[in-house]
């Protein structure tokens, strides 16, 4: 069966009796969507405060391929596997943005016997979040210019205004757009575009904001544009933006609860991408499971590189975090990939390109050991056409490595194809105690943070920028002296450049924009031609996914 026809013939149980049996949280503390999602209210957050942390497990992965490697997947497989073995385990994960549903994914929810369910609501519309997170970030938007429409107090240039609209599209049309033509009572006529919602820097204070006071400040610092008189930065707040702006993400920041194939409680909340943005799942989300339960197991997006390094150096340095270990998921079809192969032939045995694809999951384990400091556990993600001779390759050039390599069944056989892996995973957190550590130190010169990142994770000689990206990169380093940088880039390189398979390096990495999120915390830099609008494939996602005439969706995978 097809993801989708597994998700529907699953045997959900209803959400509020299943929370209160495995998480014993009353059934006033959350509010139902339907019979199978709820939120957890904030007030009972607050009361498990005096509770022990349990240990984070972060899941990662080489760099995306074609061919695919199941981060969501794994989680899910892990988390159910570990259940299964009797160690109390949540999963935290990310919602799905609708651009990518529509455009290359067609759904990320897990895969096969693997997933989180309601497949289909979580891959849509959902709770609402995405649409509460557009709707206040286009709400700023609109006040900024009507600000000016109406005499323009703050003195705001519109040639500075930084600040775009959102939708959550992939819609590459609108990424430079001219608004308020149309005459005076349209507005001022300027030059602006709109960016996808995952990349708002809404949604990356959504996701790194720990209560509404701190969402409401936080919402407050977002900087729109400068002054013509001196450039000073013009702020939410400044334009009285900043309360309306929470209200309408009230509800939304109370994280959502739902379950997987196997009746197993998961956080999914919040969805920053990883390549334009921080990749991870809310802090309020994994700091609510690490009190409910033993073992929390959370991803971040794409490969190591990006959202491992992310979430270690913005998300548990902003959130005091400590991940006990690391999960690399590999499959033998993207290293072969990695190796040469073109997709097409990735079916086929060919050892001699999995070896040198190899090199690129050697690249990630010596940044997870070396640079964050973490034990690593390799899950290969198995595929049917995997052969015995490749597999036991893959196994021997890990443990060349001085690493571990598990062979993980979940999409096959949910999480009973997944218990090695979980044995594996318990005995590696269980035996560490060691800090992780930071890639880059806070105070560091922020053209320093970038070149750290660079050189020690993507394996870059150097990094560059034109003069005037540098001049701002120095303004911003001055100005945010202890901001973590978020490197916009490829996800699918270790370079700037999509096509460099393998492990490339003495490569030099070009800033061509910088941008600080200043209600985040962060400054990001855009690196090579990256985007924060996505434009669809040439035969998107959406092209398969209909709904019939009883209301049963189909195409999402």
């Amino acid at each position: 069966m097809s993801d989708i026809e597994i998700a529907q013939a699953a045997q959900m149980q209803p959400i509020v009796p299943l929370v209160g049996e495995r998480l014993a949280i009353p059934p006033e503390h959350l509010v139902p969507y339907g019979h199978y999602k709820a939120k957890l209210s904030l007030d009972y957050i607050r009361e498990l405060e005096s509770r022990e942390d349990g240990k984070l497990v972060l899941v990662t992965a080489i760099s995306p391929t074609p061919a695919g490697e199941g981060k969501t997947t794994t989680t899910v497989g892990l988390g159910d596997a570990m259940n299964r073995l009797g160690l109390n385990t949540i999963m935290c994960l990310r919602e799905p943005s609708l651009g990518p549903c529509f455009g290359v994914k067609g759904g990320a929810a897990g895969g096969g016997y693997a997933q989180v369910v309601p497949m289909e609501d979580i891959n849509l519309h959902f709770t609402g979040d995405f649409h509460a997170i557009g709707a206040a970030h286009n709400l700023l938007a609109a006040m900024l210019d009507n600000h000016i429409t109406h005499g323009n107090a703050l003195d705001i240039d519109p040639r500075l205004i930084t600040y775009k609209r959102v939708v959550d599209m992939n819609d590459r049309a609108l990424r430079q757009v001219v608004l308020a033509l149309g005459g005076t009572a349209n507005g001022y006529p300027r030059e602006g575009g709109f960016d996808i919602t995952v990349a708002s820097e809404v949604m990356a204070i959504f996701c790194l904001a720990t209560s509404l006071g701190d969402l409401k400040a936080r919402l407050g610092r977002i900087v729109v544009g400068y002054t013509r008189s001196g450039r000073q930065p013009v702020t939410a707040a400044d334009l009285g933006a900043h309360g309306a702006m929470a209200a309408l993400l009230k509800d939304a920041i109370s994280p959502n609860l739902v379950q997987t194939l196997e009746n197993n409680i998961a956080f999914v909340h919040g969805g920053p991408f990883a390549n334009i943005a921080h990749g991870c799942n809310s802090v309020t989300a994994t700091r609510t499971a690490l009190k409910l339960a033993d073992y929390v197991i959370t991803e971040a997006g794409f490969g190591a590189d990006l959202g491992a390094e992310k979430f270690i150096d913005i998300k548990c340095r902003m959130a005091g975090l400590a991940p006990r270990a690391v999960v690399l998921v590999a499959t033998i079809r993207a290293l072969k990939y990695h190796g040469g192969v073109a997709v097409a032939d990735l079916n086929q045995e060919n050892l001699d390109a999995l070896a040198a694809g190899c090199v690129n999951l050697e690249r990630h384990m010596n940044n997870i050991a070396e640079h964050y400091g973490l034990p690593c556990v390799v899950s290969i993600n198995h595929f049917t056409h995997d052969t015995d001779a490749e597999v036991a390759l893959l196994s021997e050039k890990v443990a060349a490595l001085g690493g571990r390599a598990v062979v993980a069944r979940h999409w096959a056989e949910g999480g009973k194809g997944a218990e090695d892996l979980a044995r594996t995973v318990a005995e590696v957190v269980d035996g560490n105690t060691n800090p992780h550590r930071t890639v880059y130190a806070d105070d560091l010169p922020l053209w320093d943070k970038i070149r750290a990142v660079a050189t020690k994770i993507y394996g870059a000689a150097d990094i560059s920028a034109p003069s005037k990206v540098r001049q701002q990169i120095d303004e911003l380093g001055a100005a945010y002296p202890d901001f973590p940088v978020c490197i916009a880039k490829t996800q699918m390189s270790f370079s700037t450049d999509p096509a460099a398979r393998g492990a490339p390096s003495g490569h030099t990495v070009e800033i061509s924009e910088v941008r600080v999120a200043a209600g985040a915390g962060f400054v990001v830099a855009l690196a090579g031609n990256m985007m924060t609008m996505p434009g669809l494939p040439k035969a998107p996602a959406a092209e398969r996914i209909d709904v019939d005439e009883q209301g049963r969706i189909t195409g999402l995978f």
